[in-house]
């Protein structure tokens, strides 16, 4: 017998309906696939991958894979702590760095000590010192009759992070964290300097300078005249000698960044040469860490930009001083305690405040540098719905990196990734590296307008780092691309 039934027309408008479903349901079923294809790389054979996309106003669960995995998350990190100061310390505030005296003014003569107070401005400069040295100068004091006092116990004295790598310590990216310290430059690399190497000609020996100018470094200069630029420079482990290495052809300079030990010495060098250029005679001794004497009054002052604006350096070029910088703010602020745990116990007491649980992950710095960190992409997309009702959030979304835009401080670390797609100027989302650590998280819009938030953490892999962030980027292209 034939088993293939004669086609029956009056059931056309059932099989059509039936054709009409069945094509509707493929899209959903092609974009998973697309996700999971995408994630089943051979590039992460042996890797920990976690990712969660979430609707961004219903908070719905779109797609997710380990996302209540902890995973070291690098700088995703940053996240947290970058949000609860907009809401702890306030958009509008600002780190104020004050001079101050328990004396008076007898004539030319400051009749008692002079102290320099810093809360940790992660933002000020050396040309900013030397501005406070002349407007005390401008007041005419022309001699301290008694001691220099460089106060920086807004702050606790540990310098470095938990678990921080070792051989990041002279990196700009590991420097100290002290409540004096000065940056080198608009990137606000608090606690590091510039160091300028350059051939002027053949022959010549080259050349070193560093920025801001100081007697606290010193300088071995094992650099040449050579067919590249390969300078390199170092410093050793609990001192401030540098060490300047490889080659620069004539005509070309190198530029480094690197980190000092203990910043608030650098501090007291600069300000020390800004009053002497100011021709004001401080008599008495130089004392680091003490506290500023009870009823000391403020002589002059100088107050970083506010939080808002300093956020985009912050997020766009993830800037580790400043994260590490607000969670002690924040400690001290909340607890009366300049310390990174009480820090991370304001983030935590802000999160709790919008119904997240801190205890599904673990903090221990505010930069991300430390592989004791461990954050779900869960928990990264719960944080990342959370903010989104705060007033200062306009502010805080528009500081994190854009995808594609070239201006450093619009594009920040994304602006390489994602240049002529649909992801460009759409993604917002902010970047972790460490060695065998990536990670990407923030918000995108689909191809209909509907709005994400996602994160992505890859623990573990042996692949170039670069070929992992080409991968993130595909994602985020099969999120954009997902059909509703």
């Amino acid at each position: 017998m034939n088993s293939i039934k004669r086609f029956n027309p009056r059931l056309l408008p059932i099989y059509l309906s039936l054709f009409l479903v069945a094509c509707a349901c493929v899209p959903k079923v092609q974009a998973t696939t697309t996700v999971d294809n995408l994630l089943a790389d051979p590039l992460l054979n042996g890797a920990q991958v976690s990712l969660t996309v979430r609707d961004a106003v219903s908070g719905a669960v779109l797609y997710q894979r380990n996302g209540d995995s902890r995973l070291v998350p690098g700088s995703s990190l940053k996240l947290l702590g970058s949000a609860a100061a907009m809401q702890v310390l306030g958009a509008d505030y600002r780190f104020t760095t004050q001079v101050l005296s328990n004396g008076r003014l007898d004539g030319a003569v400051l009749r008692g000590n002079l102290y320099l107070r810093g809360a940790g401005d992660p933002s000020i400069q050396a040309e900013d010192y030397r501005q406070l040295a002349a407007r005390l100068a401008r007041q005419g004091v022309r001699e301290v009759s008694g001691d220099m006092v460089f106060d920086d116990t807004a702050f606790d004295a540990v310098r470095l992070g938990i678990d921080w790598a070792v051989d990041d310590e002279d990196k700009a990216y590991g420097a100290q964290i002290s409540a004096l310290s000065l940056a080198p430059d608009g990137d606000f690399d608090a606690g590091s300097v510039l160091v300028h190497v350059n051939a002027v000609a053949p022959g010549e020996p080259v050349q070193v300078r560093i920025h801001p100018a100081n007697r606290l470094l010193t300088v071995n200069n094992q650099a040449t005249v050579g067919e590249a630029n390969t300078i390199r420079v170092s410093r050793e482990h609990g001192s401030n000698r540098l060490r300047v290495t490889g080659t620069v052809p004539v005509g070309e300079a190198s530029k480094k960044w690197v980190s000092v030990w203990e910043p608030t010495r650098l501090v007291a060098d600069v300000f020390q040469a800004a009053l002497v250029a100011e021709g004001i005679k401080v008599r008495g001794r130089t004392f680091i860490g003490a506290v500023t004497a009870p009823g000391a009054t403020v002589l002059v002052s100088h107050e970083s930009a506010p939080l808002a604006q300093l956020m985009p350096v912050l997020l766009k070029l993830s800037n580790n001083a400043m994260t590490e910088v607000l969670l002690k703010a924040m400690g001290r602020r909340t607890a009366q305690a300049g310390t990174t745990d009480a820090g991370i116990g304001a983030v935590n007491g802000f999160f709790s405040g919008l119904g997240l649980d801190p205890t599904a992950w673990r903090q221990v710095d505010g930069s991300g540098l430390s592989r004791r960190n461990q954050l779900s992409t869960q928990s990264l997309t719960q944080v990342l719905l959370s903010v989104r009702q705060q007033p200062w959030f306009d502010a805080w979304y528009a500081a994190l990196p854009i995808a594609g835009e070239p201006d450093r401080l619009v594009g920040g670390t994304l602006r390489n990734r994602l240049r002529d797609t649909p992801a460009q100027g759409n993604l917002h989302a902010k970047t972790g590296s460490l060695t065998g650590i990536s990670s990407l998280s923030g918000y995108v819009r689909t191809a209909a307008g509907r709005p994400l938030v996602f994160a992505m953490v890859t623990n573990s892999y042996l692949a170039g780092a670069a070929a992992i962030r080409a991968l993130e980027d595909r994602v985020v292209l099969a999120l954009i691309q997902r059909p509703e």
